[in-house]
């Protein structure tokens, strides 16, 4: 089972994608992580992401396209994967399809977790994080212990640039423009499933196992 996680920055895809992985015991695979495993263990394909990363340029989506069919092609992925952050563009999804058709294989479900832009504000802005440890927290759903202080190692909790919600609301403008028009590509496909991501994280999961 190929399925690829859509969403919002911030709708919840990556627990959801996590979720799936484990039940189904399928690789969850996040283009960011495989990105810095490549350029970690300085493989050719890697090396050559780092050099277009320290122009400060995007990769180009045959160079992202071969690092993931690199990593789908491992022995864990042969029951299939999950795949999260990617594609965000529908070129990007256009060159994934060709590739995959070239092997005789094609991407079998599309989740899409649907949250609207004021419940993702609202969200990202609650969330606090650990820069020592890593840690992360959200005020209303998840606070801890002591406010402003992390469980774990007792360090202060900090509101992240990336979770500020004028950051929030440019990142979600850049989704709507491009990676949006993605629901209506797989919607052509007939292998697009919405489901409700308002909702607590089991029921959610519960939608998407019953679409699956």
């Amino acid at each position: 089972m190929k399925i690829i996680m859509l969403g919002a920055p911030g709708a919840g895809k990556g627990t959801q994608a996590k979720m799936i992985s484990e039940k189904y015991g399928i690789p969850h695979i996040s283009t960011g992580d495989i990105f810095r495993a490549n350029i970690k263990e300085g493989t050719e394909l890697g090396k050559e992401a780092k050099s277009y990363m320290d122009a400060g340029k995007l990769v180009p989506d045959e160079l992202t396209v071969r690092i993931l069919l690199d990593r789908v092609a491992k022995e864990d992925c042969r029951d299939g994967y999950v795949l999260d952050g990617f594609p965000r563009t529908i070129p990007q999804a256009e060159v994934l399809d060709e590739e995959l058709k070239k092997k005789g294989d094609q991407v079998d479900r599309a989740i899409n977790v649907d949250v609207p832009d004021e419940n993702i504000v609202g969200r990202m802005s609650g969330r606090r994080a650990c820069l020592k440890c890593g840690a992360t927290y959200h005020i209303e759903h998840l606070p801890p212990k002591k406010e402003g202080i992390c469980d774990a190692c007792g360090s202060e909790l900090v509101l992240r640039d990336d979770d500020k919600p004028e950051t929030v609301k440019k990142r979600l403008s850049v989704y709507h423009e491009q990676t949006q028009p993605l629901i209506e590509y797989y919607e052509g496909k007939q292998i697009l499933c919405t489901v409700d991501g308002t909702k607590d994280a089991r029921e959610v999961f519960a939608a998407i196992e019953r679409n699956l």
